[in-house]
């Protein structure tokens, strides 16, 4: 719709498949109808006159003519930048990273700009923990070690981009101190049958291997899409640890050295299925089932050398372990959308249930030497861990536009956790099972979530205002069952949270826009950590979940200013209470890590991130972090008050060559941090890779070398009661990778973009032994 007068756009339409169209919500005057269509010549309608009388018209037909036109052999290439700055987030895109080649999901965040991944796999942003991870706008219903294990089980051929969201809006949920990560998949969209198949194959010490295929059929009203994925990975552990005890005058009491050596083979197999049902070309019904089974053994063997305050050696410790453990985590979700109008008045509602389901065995051997390898005695310690969780949710999303440009976007949540754990421990002893009492337990949790929030946006010329609250009510309980020597327990908790949210943004013209944001945030412990199980790793080292655990509650303010797309300066503040960290406490000569409240902690973030054409083959992404952190509180009746700046810098060069040639090299480094109480030392790595596209640019293969100086293997140290420790870890990091990808089918136009559920941070929470 034009305007009479000087053909300016009033509003625009799209036609639905019969050609009809509507214009709503018109002031009065006079205007012009034009329609357009590729390959096609303009139409205008005759002027239109709207006023109180003639408030309906019809314009009738408009007759599009076909144009021909012969042109010579044209080819348009598009390459997708790596980094994409956006109002409210930054977006990554995987396969504009050649070093992305045949590696895990959990290996593109680690070289994703702002995102550290530490030793144990879990995840920060900006030098943030309590990031909440999506997969397709959706939860990934997994946390900790077990949120490592699938993403490091999902090929990188499967993603498409990587979205970092910082200061998320009332809309998401509140869960997550530093943000939100989602991993969106490759979705096809293209009529008939059509898909893409990958294969990937990686050496570093011990071989891994992973593939993927993607199948679409699209026929009518139906469109039916589904991606299957396969992984297997060998991988070592060589950690070293070295603890001195001290007394009261500082001197060494006795020192213990401990070398573990662990294998770890997996495989994992994951599905994608789902139907949309385009009703109307209002109304879209969807249905999508997802499933990720994974395997795993962990043979180790952990050699402990006891020695007195005069560091000489008096007895040694073997213990040797072998861990299978199997989880499958499987999800339905029913998805409905209804859009009123052409101003974009719509109803979402999801429907979502997940499963997860782990069965985690412990099998350990110890025996006992003298300091000349004369064996005294031994013992064997047989456990048996299932989990199960069971969650429920119900979602619905509306979005109402108002006049002078105000859109409101209202919704409601609720989700239902049922999660039930035991831990079987039996003592073998003359090849006989005997019940060990004092580690067997059962442990019951459950948790209901509900939610309401309402988001209001405005654009007022160069401004774009937005303001939203949520409130949560979160009720749990917990029961532990009792055994011969302790009785029952229990807990339960119920509290309301309010969350307010907004954001500000300015576009003084086309080359700079500034924007700032405030968002309150909260982290609740993961299941598994208010699990209170003992977990043994070894008769020295164990780990314990503590029921009591608080949620954390963050306030979080962001800047930033982008310069043409090309440069983004971004300061961040967040203040966080009741923190709560990895504790690593003595009990006697063994050290049991479990999850604390501990205080509080201030964290100031300086990143600046660019895209540099440095010449017509040379485009170079560094990325420069400046992180400083401080924390207060207390670990038993240990005070604690440190502070620590972190300097992270990570650069990306892609060359681009003729014939199809590209070429990568990127890397990066992180200068000492803190990670709880653990002092981590300063590591990085490099990255080189090429891409060749074949037949037509169907073909696309590429062979990279991740971690070429094998320089990504994690150090540290820590001191905790009188007792100093540091560590060593070497791991099979450096590898070769050589992947083929084939892609089929043709493109069409007007695909909607679907949803995927609603499962709330729920699905975030579960974690589990790997």
């Amino acid at each position: 719709m034009l305007k009479a007068k000087d053909s300016s756009l009033v509003k625009a339409a799209i036609t639905d498949k019969d050609g009809n169209f509507s214009f709503e919500n018109i002031k009065e005057g006079n205007y012009l109808i034009l329609a357009t269509s590729v390959g096609h010549g303009k139409t205008y309608s005759s002027p239109i006159s709207i006023n109180s009388s003639t408030q309906n018209q019809q314009i009738g037909v408009l007759q599009l003519v076909q144009t021909s036109q012969n042109l010579k052999e044209v080819t348009v290439t598009a390459k997708k930048q790596f980094i994409e700055r956006k109002a409210d987030k930054t977006v990554i895109n995987v396969d504009a990273m050649i070093s992305n080649t045949g590696t895990t999901a959990l290996e593109v965040l680690e070289k994703s700009p702002g995102v550290v991944v530490d030793k144990d796999g879990n995840i920060s942003l900006k030098g943030k923990q309590g990031v909440t991870i999506m997969i397709d706008g959706k939860p990934s219903f997994l946390s900790g070690a077990e949120l490592a294990s699938m993403l490091q089980n999902m090929s990188s051929s499967q993603l498409d981009q990587i979205e970092l969201i910082t200061n998320p809006s009332a809309k998401y949920d509140a869960s997550g101190t530093a943000g939100i990560i989602n991993i969106k998949t490759k979705k096809n969209k293209q009529k008939g049958f059509n898909g893409n198949v990958s294969e990937a194959y990686g050496q570093g010490f011990y071989p891994k291997n992973n593939s993927s295929l993607g199948l679409n059929y699209r026929n009518g009203k139906f469109n039916v899409f589904s991606n299957f994925g396969s992984n297997y990975r060998k991988r070592f552990n060589d950690l070293n640890i070295l603890r001195k005890y001290k007394n009261i005058d500082e001197s060494y009491k006795s020192i213990f050295e401990q070398s573990a050596f662990k294998t770890n083979i997996g495989e994992s197999y994951n599905g994608k299925i789902g139907v949309d049902f385009y009703a109307s070309p209002k109304t879209t019904i969807g249905i999508v089932l997802t499933g990720i089974t994974s395997k795993d053994i962990q043979p180790s063997v952990n050699t402990t050398f006891f020695k007195n305050g005069l560091n000489v050696l008096d007895s040694i410790a073997v213990s040797t372990s072998d861990v299978p453990n199997k989880w499958k985590n499987g999800s339905a979700n029913i998805n409905f959308r209804h859009q009123f109008d052409s101003t974009g008045k719509e109803i979402t509602i999801d429907l979502d249930y997940l499963n997860y389901a782990a069965n985690k065995k412990s099998n350990l051997d110890n025996e006992y030497y003298t300091n000349n390898w004369q064996l005294k005695n031994s013992d064997h310690l047989i456990g048996n861990l299932p989990t199960n969780i069971n969650v429920y949710s119900a979602k619905m999303d509306f979005t109402l536009p108002l006049k002078k440009a105000i859109k409101v976007e209202m919704g409601l949540k609720s989700s239902f956790v049922n999660t039930k754990n035991k831990a079987d421990y039996f003592n073998v002893i003359n090849n006989t099972k005997e019940v060990d009492v004092t580690k067997t337990n059962n442990f019951n949790y459950k948790e209901n979530i509900n939610a309401a929030y309402v988001n209001i946006s405005k654009q007022v010329k160069k401004w774009s205002l937005q303001a939203g609250l949520r409130m949560e009510n979160t009720n749990n309980s917990g029961f532990q069952f009792g055994n011969p020597i302790s009785g029952d327990s229990s807990f339960k908790n119920s509290y309301v949270g309010l969350f307010p949210n907004g954001f500000v943004n300015y576009e003084p013209n086309e080359k700079n826009q500034f924007s700032l944001s405030y968002g309150r945030r909260i982290t609740r412990p993961d299941y598994e950590d208010m699990n209170p199980f003992l977990y043994y790793i070894d008769n020295y080292t164990y780990d314990q979940g503590n029921p009591f655990l608080k949620p954390a509650i963050a306030n979080v303010f962001e800047a930033s200013h982008t310069y043409k797309q090309i440069l983004t300066t971004t300061l961040g503040y967040t203040h966080t209470k009741d923190l709560f960290t990895a504790v690593f406490k003595q009990k006697g000569f063994a050290t049991v890590v479990s999850q604390d409240n501990f205080g509080s902690s201030s964290q100031a973030t300086l990143s600046v991130n660019a895209q540099l054409k440095l010449a017509k083959c040379w485009m170079a992404i560094p990325y420069v972090e400046v992180n400083y952190s401080s924390y207060k509180g207390s670990f038993s009746t240990e005070n604690v008050n440190v502070n620590a700046t972190t300097f992270l810098t990570n650069i990306t060069n892609q060359f681009t060559f003729k014939k199809g040639w590209s070429a990568e090299l990127s890397g990066f480094y992180r200068t000492k941090g803190i990670e709880g109480q653990i002092v981590i030392r300063p590591m990085g790595q490099l990255n080189v890779g090429v891409q060749k596209q074949l037949l037509k640019n169907k073909l696309t293969v590429k062979f990279n070398v991740r971690d070429l100086l094998n320089t990504m293997q994690p150090s540290g140290y820590l001191n905790i009661s009188n007792t100093d420790a540091s560590f060593n870890q070497k791991r099979d990091n450096r590898t070769a990778t050589i992947s083929f990808n084939y892609r089929f089918g043709k493109p069409i136009k007007g695909m909607q973009k679907r949803k995927t559920g609603g499962a709330g941070d729920e699905q975030n929470r579960i974690k589990g032994g790997n």
